[in-house]
Order: structure tokens, then sequence, then C-alpha cells
């Protein structure tokens, strides 16, 4: 710790902001129209959007709650890798090329199209503000303990300073570059850091002759870890049924949540046809794998030559594993590279959520319930106005939020969101895309009924209160047994929305077909904007 060197962190983690914020603001000269502001005009290819895929999930749970989790606790901790990666496999079989043909900017226009347009838009902007604001919770909480390691800052008031500077720049960087500059600092963030861990990981096997047995093996032997428990399950989740149980119900939101999270699904948008969508989602699911693969090594490797015990007591506790394997691997320089392109990660992805987020407030909310829908240049201009103060609003909710979270195991705080996502979103969009008698009280249903259940046994759940690593310290109000709700939440919100649709008579065939076709076509779909 004592390497590390405050004045030359914030140097590189000075030059990133500025580039960055170059790069926004030239690509904010071409952002004219609501669709330049919330999909970039339809003008990234399959590759491109697939780089700005990877961008925008690997995110500061991806690269430091994930390398601190296995660093820590081993096979339990790679398998939020794994429920990351296969996750992917449900967006491009069943989402991907279906929703691009079928929306324009948000997921409530998905939902909107065979549904009563304002009920519905509603919920899904509802869901879509709860989704982005936990995932926001996370990165800010990542942000924050990032930069408390570099600067080495350990007073609170610093701390929660430091949370509140990520949230300024996030703030500037949706206001002036839009879709279109956000795309752009996820690709060349997706890039940086897919190689910042490329060479990490060939760095530590080197070390031990390309042998991942000696990593192992020094992870294992290092005092006042975990042992050879770090080499099989429930060194995290114990293994008691509870444990068990709770262990489930993670997988099961990690591997569903992906295809309802809305700043994935709102990527999709940003490419001129339903073809590039697919591609995008190969090209992202191709990143992504080998990114994955490298947190294995580095996570261990972090294990073995960081050791849990420094880990556990450095600013920022368990996600703070990575930038501490970088400062024993090439001293204060990696150091402040590493750190800086995390920093880059969680900027690009909080300004994928903030845009994400009030795009559905002013798309959903306010141009289609409160304006009724009404078009035109100016809808269109003041539509883009209220995204921008939306933006302002989510980004200093996000501040306060990730100041009481900032203690919180990152990848955990996603995991939540994901679970979330998988209960609100999930349901309604499979039942929109897939079952022919749907309709919109099945759907209001399944979108409030998925989110309170979610939000309630979170809030009663050991994450909150009643364990050592609750959110809360000191209280015990938690009943309900598991950290993630998943396995109960997903399943009752497939089973309302279900029960909302047969209880009512309501069904709009004609629609249905016509969403049926497109979907499956494209056509009539939005295209590309000319330029």
């Amino acid at each position: 710790m004592d390497a590390i060197n405050p004045v030359l962190n914030f140097s590189i983690f000075g030059a990133f902001v500025l580039i960055t914020l170059v790069i926004v603001f030239r690509a904010s000269r071409n952002t004219k129209t609501a669709a330049d502001y919330y999909a970039a005009g339809r003008s990234f290819s399959g590759p491109q959007n697939g780089m700005a895929i990877a961008g925008d999930y690997l995110s500061a749970a991806s690269f430091l709650g994930i390398v601190g989790a296995i660093a820590l606790n081993g096979y339990d901790g790679f398998l939020y890798s794994i429920g990351f990666l296969v996750a992917w496999l449900v967006a491009l079989l069943l989402v991907a090329e279906l929703m691009r043909n079928t929306a324009k900017f948000t997921m409530g226009d998905v939902l909107a199209f065979r549904m009563r347009q304002r009920p519905i838009r509603a919920a899904a902007a509802v869901s879509t503000l709860a989704v982005s604001f936990f995932y926001l919770l996370a990165q800010m909480a990542g942000g924050g303990a990032l930069v408390n390691l570099l600067l080495g800052i350990r007073s609170e008031v610093g701390q929660n300073v430091i949370i509140a500077t990520v949230g300024v720049v996030m703030i500037i960087y949706v206001l002036i570059g839009g879709m279109r500059g956000t795309t752009w600092v996820q690709i060349i963030k997706a890039g940086l850091l897919i190689a910042g861990a490329a060479a990490m990981t060939v760095w530590v096997l080197a070390l031990y002759g390309f042998d991942f047995s000696g990593v192992l093996a020094d992870a294992v032997a290092q005092e006042g870890g975990k042992g050879e428990a770090l080499l099989s399950p429930g060194a995290q989740y114990g293994i008691n049924e509870v444990s068990k149980l709770n262990f489930l119900s993670l997988g099961i939101a990690l591997v569903l949540g992906t295809a309802g999270l809305p700043h994935v699904l709102m990527r999709f948008y940003t490419v001129p046809t339903a073809k590039d969508a697919r591609r995008s989602v190969v090209w992202a699911i191709s990143l992504i794998g080998l990114f994955y693969l490298f947190t294995l090594v580095l996570g261990y490797g972090a294990g073995a030559l960081v050791g849990p015990e420094e880990i556990a007591n450095a600013p920022g506790g368990v996600n703070s594993a990575a930038p501490l394997l970088a400062l024993a691997l090439g001293g204060p320089v990696l150091l402040g590279f590493i750190a800086a392109v995390a920093f880059a990660t969680i900027l690009a992805v909080v300004a994928g959520l903030t845009i994400t987020a009030s795009a559905s407030f002013a798309h959903d909310v306010y141009t289609s319930v409160i304006k009724k829908g009404q078009s035109g240049d100016d809808s269109a201009r003041s539509e883009v106005r209220v995204a921008r103060i939306t933006a302002v609003v989510i980004g200093a909710a996000a501040v306060l939020g990730g100041i009481f979270a900032k203690e919180q195991n990152v990848a955990f705080l996603v995991a939540l969101a994901f679970a979330v996502a998988a209960s609100a979103n999930l349901p309604t969009i499979l039942y929109t895309l897939f079952w022919k008698r749907f309709n919109t009280q099945g759907a209001l249903w399944s979108i409030y009924g998925g989110l309170v259940v979610t939000i309630t046994l979170i809030v009663f759940s050991p994450a909150v209160s009643g364990s050592e690593t609750s959110m809360i310290k000191g209280m015990d109000f938690a009943w309900f047994p598991l950290s993630n709700p998943g396995l109960v939440s997903i399943p009752l919100a497939f089973f309302l929305g279900w029960l909302g649709t047969v209880l009512s008579k309501e069904h709009n065939a004609k629609k249905q077909a016509e969403m049926e076709v497109r979907s499956l076509t494209g056509a009539g779909a939005e295209k590309a904007a000319s330029h």
C-alpha cells in the first residue's frame, strides 16, 4: 500500500477523464434529434455495437467485484462470471433481434405495441428506473472504492466527496454526448479494459511459468485465506440447505437478468438492422467470454500475490483486489493505468445507465403519458430537454445511494439489479413477444408484481439487515432467508403475468399479428437515419 503514488494516479486518471470528455464533446456535434440522443442515429455497425455492449456490460462488477470475489472466495466467486456470460445466450436467442425489429428507443415501445399505451409505458418506465438505480448503486460504490484506493483516502467525508465527483463527471458525459458520445467511450474503454486484463493475465501466468496450478497452489497457501475451500463450492455461500438455495437463486437471477436489463436492451437500437443487432451480440459474447477467462487468473492471482488480508483491509475492501494486483505486478504506473481504465469503465457504464433511465422517463412518461403522444419538432426537442433534466436528477440520486452502499461488494449489488430485471422485465418481454393471448392487465401485473415482490424480499433479506455483510449494520429485520430473491420472485412474476392475462378479456388479435410479423421480419421497423 505504501507504494501507491496519489499524484501519479490522479494524473493518469485526470488524463483519462479529459480525453473521454473530448471524445464525448466531438460526438455531441452530431446529436440533433431524439434518434441521435437516444440511439446515436442508428449509425453503429454490428462489431462496433458489440464492442460497446461489452463496454456497457463489463462494469465495475465484472472487473472489481468478480476479481475480488474470486480472490477471497475462489470457486464461488468465479460463478458470477459463468452466470454473467451464459446470460448472453438468453439475450441472443430470445430478445436481441426481436426487440430491434419491434421498438424505436425503449423497452416501453415493445410492450406498448399491442397494449394500452399510457399504463404500460408508465409501468415500463418505473421498472427501468428501478433496475437502473440498483445498477447505478453498484457502479458508484465501485467508483468510490477505486478512487479512494488511487488517492489513498480513508476518511468518511473524503470518500463521500469522491463518489459525488464521480456522479458529476457522469452527468456531464450524458448531458453533452447523448448515446453517440457514450457509445464511443464504451468502445474505447472496452478495448483498453480487455487489453489491460490480458496483459495482467499473461504477466501473472509468466511469473509461474504459465502453470496455472502454481497460481492456485499459492492462493490456497496464503495465511488468513480460506485454503483448500477456494477450489470447491461453498467458500462464500457455505454448504447448508439455505446457502445452496441462495446460490441457485443468484444463478437464476444472473442468467435471466441480462435479457431484461434496460441499458443492454437499448443498445440494440443503435444499429441500422436486426441482423446487425444479432451480430453485435455475437461479438459481445466473444469479447465478454474472453474477459471472464481473464478474471479467473486475475482473481486467483490476486489471492496468491497480494493476499486476502491485505485485500480485505484496503480502502474499498474486496473491490480493491484488481488494482492491488496491478500494484504488485507493475508498481504505481500499472496501478494508475489499470485503475484509470477501471474508472473509465465505471463512467461509461454509469453514463449508459443514466441515458437509458432518462430516455425511458422522457420518451415513455413525458411524451406518451403526460403529453399523450404529441409529435413534431417542438415535442422532440422538449423530450430531449426533459431527458437531460432527468439525467441530472438520476445522477443526484445515484450519488446519495452510492454513499449509502459504498461498503458493499459491487458484484453482489449488481446481482440484485439482475434479480429486479429478471423479475419485473423479462416475463413481460417474453410474454409480449411470444404469447398471443397476453394483454395489458397481464403486463401490468407482471411488471408491478415482479417489482414489488423483488424489492420487498430484498429489503427483508440478509442483504439489508441481520448479517455481518448487511447494508444496515446493527439492525435485524430480515425474515426472508435468501440474499438474492430470484428463485421466488422470477417464477412469481411469470405467474402474475399469466394470472392477470387470463382474468382479463382484452385481446387485440390484429395488433398481435402485426407485431409477430414485424418482430420476425423487421417489416416496418425503425430504419437507420440518413446522414
